[in-house]
């Protein structure tokens, strides 16, 4: 059995203002300092986490750090679980985009439109599961293995909407917030999704 813990990075002082998508240079905020710390303590004394993995983007590095800390784990980083490029979007205020036709088709219909010069929702879904399956190739044969995973809102509702069976344009009915837990298992031949939008605070 392998378990997958899906850990949305902490919160920044662009959340839900600004699409910073990849712009480099975002960090933690203060309260996003004290949710990753709250969230590596809880989840360092409820399981045994065998491998750390990260998308290289700093405000999940920062998350990831503190989980690094309280188990004693080393960080590895993963561009397969980097944020949605979100092309001629990227750094707009959503103020600015929200009233625009493609934003409003885009938000109804996620698995056919992306945003200009961006990633596909699909396309995200797609390397998302490829990476997921790259980190649990080692622990194919154990008994019992988990991997926590510090990644971005939309590439984890992917990856949920995905072993939900539900499509892609019903992405945002997953709520996850920033320093939330999402909890599945692999046994045989499913994967079970056994918790979403865990907070531990």
């Amino acid at each position: 059995m392998i378990r997958i813990l899906l850990i949305r990075h902490g919160d920044t002082e662009l959340t839900g203002r600004v699409l910073y998508g990849r712009m480099p240079g975002v960090h933690l905020s203060a309260e996003g300092h004290l949710q990753a710390q709250a969230l590596a303590k809880s989840i360092a004394a409820r399981y045994q986490v065998d491998q750390l993995v990260s998308s290289p983007l700093e405000r999940a590095t920062e998350t990831a750090r503190y989980l690094s800390d309280a188990l004693r784990l080393p960080i590895t980083t993963h561009e397969g679980v980097i944020e949605l490029d979100y092309g001629a979007w990227l750094g707009k205020n959503f103020d600015d985009i929200r009233e625009s036709s493609h934003w409003q088709h885009y938000t109804r219909l996620r698995s056919l439109l992306g945003p200009p010069e961006g990633e596909l929702m699909l396309e995200v879904q797609t390397r998302a599961w490829s990476a997921l399956r790259e980190v649990m190739g080692p622990y194919r044969d154990a008994e019992h293995a988990t991997v926590a995973v510090v990644s971005h809102g939309d590439v984890i509702r992917s990856l949920l909407v995905l072993l939900l069976g539900m499509p892609l344009d019903n992405i945002h009915r997953v709520e996850v917030s920033p320093a939330s837990l999402n909890e599945i298992v692999f046994d045989g031949h499913y994967g079970r999704v056994l918790r979403i939008n865990q907070l531990p605070f």
